[in-house]
């Protein structure tokens, strides 16, 4: 009797991809890459890969890969495993149970209850001191860049906006960047700086509270409603710094301090909504149930 013919998935490098973790289609928010939830083929590590946009410069996505090899600062995952010379770029980060901000507000039915968004905040505002005291620009922050974990976020697409254009050239209606996340100097070809940070900041907790990036100030709640506005200010030097960001949103941590790492801001205890954690057990789930099917060759 003829055995059956195993299905065939696509390979990257040597992973197998199972599974594209972003949602696409018309509506769908950019994303800078692609990312995918893929495995080695000894069915051992499980990974969030990354490959760049077409269009974008595949050269400086691998410069900002390398960069992540070493965190600037916690819940910005490290990248593991990068291209080597000579082939497609992609860049790999260890796998942890998670889904994109926008995916959370869909099976979510809008926006995250105040519990989660002052935790959001403070979790990326604390990736962001960090990030800034060690003269680092993420660089890449909006909606899309964020995925949502049991334990608290994960900051992605490391250096979007400098692997998207270089310094000088308009980087405005560039596939994968979303434009309400992006600060007008960064949009008009300024190099990426800490106060654009701040910026994609304001625009990601706008979208967790609202739906949309750019809300009017009335439909903010409460907690947010002075602090994302001054983050969207279109002038640099008015936007809060990091750590103003980080004190607004938990006051009790002390002026000066070190922030908290990734353990210290208390893993386990991210307050999401129930859809919403429902939805990072059904892909963990999933993914545990899928038998790694013979690759193909890349």
């Amino acid at each position: 009797m003829q055995r059956p013919r195993q299905r065939t998935v696509p390979q990257i490098g040597p992973y197998a991809v199972l599974t594209r973790l972003d949602p696409t289609g018309p509506g769908t928010m950019p994303v800078p890459e692609r990312r995918h939830i893929a495995r080695t083929a000894d069915g051992e590590r499980t990974v969030l890969l990354s490959t760049p946009l077409a269009g974008t410069d595949p050269e400086r996505f691998l410069i900002e890969a390398r960069a992540a090899q070493t965190p600037p600062g916690p819940w910005i995952p490290a990248v593991t495993d990068c291209s080597p010379p000579g082939v497609p770029a992609w860049c790999a980060r260890a796998y942890v149970p998670a889904v994109p901000l926008p995916t959370a507000l869909a099976v979510n039915g809008g926006p995250l209850p105040d519990g989660a968004l002052r935790a959001l905040g403070t979790s990326l505002a604390e990736a962001l001191v960090s990030a800034h005291v060690a003269g680092v620009t993420h660089a890449g922050l909006s909606p899309a860049a964020v995925l949502l974990a049991s334990d608290g976020p994960r900051v992605t697409c490391f250096g979007a906006a400098r692997a998207a254009a270089p310094d000088g050239e308009s980087r405005s209606g560039i596939p994968g960047l979303e434009p309400g996340s992006l600060p007008p100097e960064q949009a008009t070809g300024g190099r990426p700086r800490p106060p654009g940070d701040i910026y994609g900041l304001g625009a990601v907790l706008a979208y967790a509270a609202t739906g949309h990036t750019v809300p009017d100030r009335e439909e903010l709640p409460a907690l947010l409603r002075s602090l994302v506005p001054a983050c969207l200010a279109r002038d640099p030097a008015a936007r809060p710094r990091a750590v103003d960001v980080l004190h607004a949103l938990s006051p009790s941590v002390t002026a000066g301090a070190p922030a908290p790492t990734a353990v210290d801001a208390g893993a386990g205890a991210f307050p999401l909504p129930g859809r919403v954690v429902a939805a990072i057990a059904r892909q963990s789930t999933e993914l545990l149930a899928v038998d790694l099917p013979m690759p193909t060759g890349s």
